[in-house]
């Protein structure tokens, strides 16, 4: 006789009409009568599964209605068809097995406040919504790699514990390393232009920490960041790669999550209109002029940095992300190269995402002269012997580089269509929160 096959939900297209063993658990049932409806869950999607008192006996289907909500359970059946559900299948259980009991399980089907679930998120991720997102941040990360890969860059890590600040100490965490001070990292780009020089082009991804005391729907304490950096490299080049990788990432999101953005109600449609290059390109100064123009923004004066209302009415001029270029010196960070033919800003960017969500990349062409890398350091009052590693980059060697930082909670916020970034990482640290 052959063997039960054992499979995932997600595989039941290719066992339509075929017996069947799945591992789940249940997210909630009914039943009428005869027949009971089993909504159930294992981590690859979710499905009906159909429970007949006829075919499968008094005593089980007695049992089966006593059952409670994440309750564990190996389950046999044929699958079928099934138009009505997102997932477009069901199974018909033949048999069933409880491998844990569950009481009392605190996330029920009714409606929960924010501050409830994320006490209880170790359990909230079980839920469609988190669940959708969570595979969603899944493919983002797999097709990150892919494009890097693609385009000739290699990773390299850079370290989490770090003497220097990219951006100034003010809103770096403090720790003690041995007998010195050590800060945890807001990100790896010193570290990505000293790879550059010995491997071309490179890129990072790991944990990023900002001790901005901020309660935005836009930031978080503890996020990730993809940081490349590229020699031989103008900032004009460099802006055609991020507008590669982020329709690139969009991309992958539709070809590979169409189920997970029905779950979320998300319209491909939007999405797809992403994936068309290029990105239109405004200067920072035209983007003063188009606040000032709108009436909206009465004391908006040139120098200003933009808030969360100014990004997104400047989003909301075009149908996708835009890149704002050419800031002012005196509002981004030290290592900018400045801008050829003025004195008041650098050759940088950031790439505002379309339908609210604020800036997802930040980036520049850096610094190649040593003296001048250097007056800047001690014009702004920075330790310089903390920057001697980095300021060598400059004297053995030093060619054009460019590079730039995508927040990946960020992007996956906009791309799934969430209204917070705490939903865009499984466990997240706010300001007032550091559990789960």
């Amino acid at each position: 006789m052959k063997p039960m096959k054992q499979i995932n939900i997600i595989d039941s297209k290719d066992y339509v009409d075929q017996e069947v063993e799945i591992g789940g658990w249940l997210t909630d049932k009914r039943s009428s009568g005869k027949i009971a409806f089993l909504q159930l869950r294992d981590g690859t999607g979710f499905f009906q599964g159909v429970v007949l008192k006829n075919q499968v006996g008094e005593e089980l289907f007695e049992e089966i209605k006593r059952l409670r909500q994440e309750s564990s359970l190996k389950i046999v059946g044929t699958i079928h068809k099934d138009d009505r559900s997102h997932f477009g299948y069901e199974i018909e259980i033949s048999s069933l097995e409880v491998l844990g009991t569950s009481e009392d399980y605190p996330i029920t089907p009714k409606e929960h406040g924010v501050d409830f679930l994320l006490d209880h998120r170790h359990l909230w991720l079980r839920s469609k919504k988190p669940y959708a997102i969570m595979k969603i941040r899944n493919e983002v990360i797999r097709a990150t790699y892919e494009f890097f890969n693609k385009e000739g860059f290699i990773k390299i890590d850079a370290p989490i514990l770090t003497s220097s600040a990219p951006e100034g100490t003010t809103e770096l965490f403090k720790t003690k390393y041995f007998d010195r001070e050590a800060y945890l990292s807001q990100s790896g780009q010193l570290y990505e232009e000293a790879a550059a020089m010995a491997y071309d082009k490179v890129f990072s991804f790991g944990p990023a920490f900002r001790a901005e005391k901020s309660k935005t729907r836009r930031h978080l304490i503890e996020f990730w960041m993809i940081e490349p950096e590229m020699a031989f490299m103008h900032q004009e080049e460099s802006l055609e790669v991020q507008e590669r990788y982020i329709a690139f990432l969009v991309q992958s999101v539709l070809d590979n999550c169409q189920y997970e953005l029905k779950l979320l109600d998300r319209d491909p449609k939007i999405l797809e209109k992403y994936t068309k290059l290029p990105y239109p390109r405004v200067s920072y100064d035209k983007a003063i002029e188009m606040l000032q123009e709108s009436g909206e923004f009465p004391d908006t004066k040139w120098g200003d940095d933009f808030g969360s209302p100014e990004e997104t009415f400047l989003a909301e001029q075009f149908d996708k992300p835009v890149f704002v270029l050419n800031y002012p010196k005196a509002i981004k960070p030290f290592y900018m190269k400045p801008h050829p033919t003025r004195d008041d800003v650098y050759l940088c960017a950031d790439l505002l995402a379309p339908e609210g969500y604020g800036e997802i990349i930040g980036g520049s062409e850096r610094e190649t002269d040593y003296d001048k890398l250097l007056q800047v350091i001690r014009d702004k009052g920075m330790n310089e012997p903390d920057y001697e590693w980095y300021l060598d980059l400059r004297k053995y060697g030093t060619v054009p580089h460019s590079g730039f930082g995508l927040g990946l909670e960020r992007a996956i916020t906009w791309i799934t269509g969430e209204d917070h970034i705490r939903e865009a990482i499984p466990f997240p640290r706010l300001l007032n929160r550091l559990k789960p």
